[in-house]
């Protein structure tokens, strides 16, 4: 075993199991809960706005989750409604006016549905705008195609200027909230539903960090949002039968860290990626491109979701029918290390 990369190594909690595997109400506002545990997102831009009067919120159809904020600040929120693109403009005309607005909006129409109005009024003026993406990848499964989010990070990485990140857990969710909050640009902040627990406190993430929670020398295991508490759950697995995993957090996606990514593939040879996205743009691209632009010469894998028509189900059983689980990404990785 290597020595750590990272003070928070140390702070890494052993992932729980799965969610219930049941349907959720993702729109009952009889379900709102505003701790950190249920609402980091929600949780973090309260406590921001207590110190920031520049900070204003934005909800596309999406009040929920700003249920805490809108009590503490009745007066920096705006409902838009189902008007996901007019939000993007609006809050660009208020970033250009010197307030720091945060969107609120389902994942599936946020970035997707956007892009236009991210890339021209947004990004391409530098404007501090936060696009905050909840009920992210096969959140919201069982409502079919146009509601599954799994292209929204190839999208926003290819934007210039725009930042994405995806937090692991709640913690590492506010602790993106506020170590991202002060940067000049724009920002979209991937949100996971009903994570397992990685952090057993928010960790210490700097812009374009990816943090090592484990070392080894076998293979490497690198994931973002639910893929991070599956990269935990199956290095334990793997060690148990003398496969030691080196697994990172890739928090940042834009920017990420070449020089970390770099280390590990080059010393285990072999790197399995594990994202809630389709495999074309996101982290598992990312890899592939970094591996050949520096001729590293290793075995890939990548536990996600394919470029095809996606099923209909709830969460937890389309994560079982694509093996985006703890058993799927030990086998990809036993497989890959004894190769």
């Amino acid at each position: 075993m290597t020595p750590p990369r990272s003070g928070n190594e140390g702070r890494a909690a052993a992932a729980e199991g799965p969610a219930s595997p049941g349907m959720v109400d993702v729109f009952s506002d009889v379900q709102v809960e505003t701790a950190l545990a249920a609402n980091p997102a929600g949780y973090a831009i309260a406590e921001l706005a207590d110190s920031d009067p520049r900070i204003l919120t934005l909800s596309a159809d999406l009040s929920t989750p700003l249920a805490e904020f809108r009590d503490r600040h009745p007066d920096r929120y705006i409902e838009l409604g189902i008007a996901e693109t007019n939000s993007v403009s609006v809050a660009a005309g208020l970033a250009a006016s010197g307030f720091v607005p945060y969107i609120f909006s389902m994942a599936p129409f946020g970035v997707l549905k956007c892009a236009e109005q991210l890339r021209t009024d947004v990004a391409y003026n530098h404007l501090p705008v936060r696009l905050v993406g909840r009920l992210s990848g096969l959140a919201m499964g069982f409502f079919g195609t146009s509601h599954h989010a799994v292209e929204d990070i190839a999208v926003a990485r290819a934007i210039t200027n725009m930042t994405v990140v995806a937090p692991a857990d709640s913690h590492s969710a506010l602790s993106l909230m506020r170590s991202t909050a002060g940067l000049n640009g724009p920002v979209y902040l991937r949100i996971t539903e009903r994570p397992v627990n990685v952090y057993r406190e928010p960790p210490t993430i700097g812009l374009g960090q990816w943090l090592r929670l484990r070392s080894g020398s076998d293979v490497s295991l690198i994931g973002h949002g639910l893929g991070v508490g599956l990269a935990v759950r199956a290095a334990a697995a793997l060690a148990a039968e003398g496969i030691e995993a080196d697994v990172y957090d890739a928090a940042y996606l834009k920017p990420f860290d070449e020089t970390v990514l770099t280390e590990s593939a080059a010393r285990t040879g072999r790197v399995v990626t594990i994202e809630e996205h389709s495999e074309i743009g996101g982290l598992a691209s990312i890899v592939a491109e970094v591996a050949g632009r520096r001729r590293l010469g290793v075995a890939l894998r990548n536990v996600g979701l394919p470029d095809a028509d996606l099923e209909v189900g709830t969460p937890a059983d389309l994560y079982e029918y694509y093996g985006f689980t703890a058993d799927g990404v030990t086998t990809a990785a036993r497989a890959l290390a004894g190769a």
